[in-house]
Parts: C-alpha cells; sequence; structure tokens
C-alpha cells in the first residue's frame, strides 16, 4: 500500500517496533489501533500525528464472540490481509528472517497442510 492511503490500521505486532512508517500509511483522520503488547515501550513519532491530524489507540483483545463480529465486517466489506503461508518445517527460516526483519507479511503457519505451498 501507498503512503496516506488507508483509514484504519489494525497493528497486532507484540515487538518493540516505531509507530512512525505505520502512521505515514494513513490518510489524514486516519487511526491506528494497538493491539498488540510488546514488552518494551513503542516509538511513537508527533510529527505523523499532528500533521496527518491521526490519532492512536488501544483496545484490548476481545474474546469469540468479539472475533467473531469483526470476522463478520471483514467478510461482508471484502477485508483481508496479506500473509504468507509457511510449512511447519519453515517456522526457524521464519524466525530467522523476523530477526533480520526481513518481512513483509504476517508469517501464517499451514498446520493441516492442506495448501500447496
Amino acid at each position: 500500500r501507498g503512503k496516506r492511503t488507508l483509514d484504519v490500521i489494525l497493528d497486532t505486532v507484540s515487538a518493540k517496533h516505531s509507530l512512525g512508517p505505520i502512521l505515514e500509511l494513513l490518510k489524514v483522520n486516519g487511526t491506528l489501533v494497538v493491539v498488540g503488547a510488546p514488552d518494551r515501550p513503542i516509538e511513537l513519532p508527533s510529527f505523523p500525528l499532528i500533521f496527518g491530524k491521526r490519532a492512536v489507540k488501544g483496545s484490548m483483545t476481545g474474546g469469540m464472540k468479539e472475533t467473531q463480529e469483526m470476522m463478520d465486517v471483514c467478510g461482508k466489506h471484502n477485508i483481508t490481509c496479506d500473509v504468507e503461508l509457511i510449512k511447519p518445517d519453515k517456522i526457524n527460516q521464519a524466525l530467522d528472517r523476523l530477526a533480520r526483519n526481513d518481512v513483509r507479511y504476517r508469517f501464517v503457519i499451514d498446520i493441516a497442510g492442506t495448501s500447496k505451498l
């Protein structure tokens, strides 16, 4: 996605990271919702907030009912996400890539082995 094209971003990252690059993806008056829980403070630059009139909010993760409601909204509005599907035997390589910051999409592990990777 290009800069300043998104209305809302749901940040699920549970590691320390900077919100600056993520905020730059939001339109004016866009909202970043942080649901990940890093063990150290995350970096929050002020200029993208001030000049972009953007907001950062937090939310506790919901239970099954809230998760189903969110999935229903996503299905109704065709909201999807980009993922990189990996086989279970590639988990170590995925962790190495995470350490090198060589990840573009969220990893999803194909536990059932139903996809042709």
